[in-house]
């Protein structure tokens, strides 16, 4: 394991200004945005719009590494360059989501564990040689009536110092992500307690697992109201709730923090993002690491329509560069229609 290379890898993906565009969507998910633009998941329609964000001028200073799904990750574009050497040359990272999914939890109703260990340290030295540089795992955690058990919580933790352990085997960067989700009517207050308890034991799993932190970066959820609660929290609440919670459970070693959008709008994954970087004295980069808060203008755009290449590159480029200046704590709402 080279130590040094790891954590090299670890801090470029959490540069000034940058983030991560999740564009690791299983068929399933990418199905179901399609469909809502009126287009059919082929894979050359996958590829195609995949292209499209990848091929973004000047993306490249605001976006510092990308999450592809294994498919993603084997294909190219239409020059046949082959997608992770494109993205290298726009100056992003490539990286692989190698979870194959929450599960249910047998035994436990309503929760789920996230499987994919079986056969991992040979996808991982596969993944290694196409060009990737980092890895991600989702865990998934449910507040309800009665849970999050305790068991679910370690059962998962345990899964990601797994991962965690083995993709720095192969010299990749493990992404850790325990997500609380937003779905429920809890209140930010439970999201503060759930989030911890799910911090603490996630770290408690990585040092067991002899995880080195420094090559490593966590992708977390905000601490949030549920979203059917009636009382949603303001901007600052959110803001100081996640980083009280940041604060007592996430070692300074760990370079950055990749938040998770979980949910929220554009507009709101950016604000939440850019009022915690307005917060001093905190040891990690705060970056994002975002799905649809990338992506929904762009795909609204795009529409299917080559036609609509340019409109939708310059949306997704437009969100990209009000990320890029919420990681100053610099955005503004005045930005949304500048550009």
């Amino acid at each position: 394991m080279d130590i040094e290379k790891l954590a090299t890898t670890a801090q470029a993906i959490v540069a000034k200004g940058k983030g991560i565009l999740a564009a690791d969507e299983s068929f399933g998910t990418i199905e179901k945005r399609f469909k809502k633009i009126g287009v059919s998941s082929t894979e050359e329609n996958r590829r195609a719009y995949r292209e499209l964000l990848f091929t973004t001028k000047g993306i490249g200073e605001f976006i510092s590494g990308v999450i592809l799904f294994d498919e993603t990750l084997r294909q190219a574009s239409a020059d046949r360059t082959p997608f992770p050497k494109v993205l290298q040359k726009a100056g992003s990272i490539p990286g692989i989501k190698v979870d194959i999914g929450a599960k249910p939890l047998a035994g436990f109703p309503g929760e789920k564990i996230t499987e994919g260990l079986d056969g991992l340290r040979e996808r991982l030295a596969e993944y290694f040689k196409l060009g990737a540089r980092f890895t991600k795992w989702r865990a998934v955690i449910t507040i309800g009536n009665g849970i999050p058990t305790r068991f679910c919580i370690d059962a998962n933790a345990h899964a990601l110092a797994q991962y965690a352990a083995l993709s720095q085997e192969a010299g990749l960067v493990p992404i850790v992500e325990p997500e609380v989700l937003m779905d429920g009517d809890h209140s930010i207050e439970r999201c503060a307690e759930v989030t911890e308890t799910t911090l603490k034991s996630l770290y408690f799993h990585l040092h067991a697992h002899r995880v080195v932190l420094e090559g490593t970066l966590l992708k977390p959820n905000m601490v949030i109201a549920g979203k059917s609660c009636p009382t949603q929290a303001k901007v600052g609440q959110v803001a100081q709730a996640t980083v009280d919670v940041l604060r007592r459970c996430v070692p300074a070693a760990v370079p950055g923090i990749v938040f998770l959008s979980g949910g929220q709008s554009e507009t709101e994954a950016t604000v939440h993002l850019n009022a915690m970087n307005r917060i001093s004295g905190l040891p990690w980069e705060l970056s994002f690491s975002y799905g649809r808060a990338l992506q929904a203008s762009a795909l609204d755009a795009w529409g299917g329509k080559a036609s609509q290449l340019g409109a939708a590159q310059k949306a997704y480029y437009h969100r990209a560069k009000l990320n890029g200046a919420a990681r100053h704590g610099k955005y503004t709402p005045a930005m949304e229609s500048a550009g």
